[in-house]
């Protein structure tokens, strides 16, 4: 396993983790012995950071992680989020709540769910318009001297934001969306503000949400209460449109093939979220082990510079047909 460090003095974690969301919510059907299986393997071979969150669920993906890594804690670099609220039975987020009162409340339940006694990466899911960044990081801090938490982190936020709260406290780690098909990081400047101030940049959806595996080629290959039936990027034309991209994806991998380098789509596409500099972390997510192995094989797929230029030119910043939420989620976000 190759490791990259979260922050410029920070933990080393694998250079691939494991995102583990879509194992209790959003994509389908859950199946929590094959999600356990999938993270006591990825642990196996090497794969530290377990990505969750206590919205997912809710609650329930921090219940699952728990139950995998326990009697392997010391294998485990576990991130976890708040800040979201979501009430069981909801299928999105109605608001954010970063108050710092609530910081140490959603971190106790946290650990409890999780079964651990001190979060490796403890993350602000999303920005609270209404407090300060100042103050929400400055509460977290306070877990941090307490020793409930190790690192701290910030999701979906703007590089002025990320600016105010690392001035606060370090800040190890900045969580957005990121891939071939999302690169909003590149033309807002996050991916080049955690180079600078010595954040790790990790993309979560790095193959954007499944799409740039290859594997999907209709709507109705999504199950009946699969998030993607509602996202703007899988409906209607921008399906179309977004499939054609694909297929260009596709073709630069089996060039590669015809050269005699054995690699999938979906591995092309996170080398290519790997060779954006070692301060990248990608947490690719799923819940079957044979998807989990071809990921990390990603990690032996060298480009060239031509291949990168290639790529690059297939999905030029702005290709993307649609957003990549629908506008309630939208408006949650930090531009």
């Amino acid at each position: 396993m190759d490791y990259r460090n979260l922050g410029a003095h920070g933990p080393a974690v694998s250079a691939l983790g494991l995102g583990c969301m879509g194992m209790s919510d959003y994509y389908g059907e859950r199946d929590d012995a094959g999600s356990v299986a999938t993270i006591q393997r990825a642990l196996e071979l090497g794969v530290n950071l377990l990505d969750t969150a206590d919205v997912y669920g809710p609650h329930s993906n921090e219940t699952l992680v728990g139950r995998a890594i326990r009697g392997r804690r010391e294998l485990a670099f576990v991130a976890t989020k708040f800040g979201l609220v979501r009430e069981v039975g909801d299928s999105a987020p109605r608001g954010v709540d970063a108050r710092p009162q609530r910081v140490r409340q959603c971190c106790e339940n946290s650990l409890r769910r999780l079964g651990i006694e001190r979060i490796d990466l403890y993350y602000l899911h999303r920005l609270d318009r209404d407090v300060p960044i100042e103050d929400t990081v400055g509460a977290m801090a306070e877990l941090v001297r307490e020793g409930k938490v190790r690192c701290l982190g910030l999701s979906e936020v703007s590089v002025a934001t990320l600016e105010r709260a690392h001035a606060v406290h370090p800040i190890a780690a900045l969580q957005t969306e990121y891939s071939l098909w999302s690169r909003d990081p590149e033309r807002h400047g996050q991916l080049d503000a955690c180079a600078r101030l010595g954040v790790a940049f990790v993309p979560y959806s790095p193959l954007g949400r499944g799409f740039l595996t290859g594997a999907i080629e209709r709507p109705t290959d999504f199950a009946a209460d699969d998030y993607r039936r509602d996202s703007p990027r899988f409906q209607g034309e921008n399906f179309d449109r977004n499939l054609a991209l694909v297929s260009r994806l596709q073709a630069l991998a089996q060039a590669k093939r015809d050269r005699g380098e054995a690699v999938t789509t979906a591995q092309l596409a996170l080398a290519w979220v790997l060779a954006r500099g070692a301060h990248v972390v990608p947490i690719p997510g799923t819940k079957r082990v044979r998807a989990l192995e071809e990921n990390l094989a990603a990690l032996q797929v060298t480009l060239s510079a031509d291949e990168l230029a290639d790529l690059d030119g297939a999905f030029p910043p702005d290709a993307a047909a649609g957003a990549r939420y629908r506008e309630p989620l939208l408006k949650l976000l930090d531009a």
